[in-house]
């Protein structure tokens, strides 16, 4: 992968960054969500047969999609790994840029 920097990096930066808007209806969403299963959770708890219930049926699921659930977990941990070594070698070069100026 080339290296870019000065007017290309932030033309590369602009293509990964997403719309505002997205992550403002993204994040109205999932507070949403939270506020809601927060309100359910509240009450299910208060069911003690409810809760056992909940954890056989996550139990099952979980059983039933491990491999996806197992591979997209790696997904992650790669791209993970992926994006630290490539800050690590920016950070290389801009420090290798630096000491050639000095």
């Amino acid at each position: 992968m080339a290296h870019v920097h000065g007017k290309e990096m932030m033309k590369e930066m602009n293509k990964s960054v997403e719309p505002i808007g997205k992550q403002i209806a993204k994040g109205s969403l999932a507070s949403a969500t939270i506020h809601t299963g927060g309100k359910i959770m509240s009450k299910v708890v208060k069911h003690p047969i409810l809760v056992f219930g909940l954890g056989v049926v996550s139990g099952i699921l979980i059983y039933k999609y491990r491999k996806e659930i197992i591979s997209g977990t790696t997904k992650l941990v790669d791209s993970g790994k992926d994006f630290v070594l490539q800050q690590k070698e920016n950070l290389e070069d801009l420090v290798e840029e630096t000491k050639e100026e000095s």
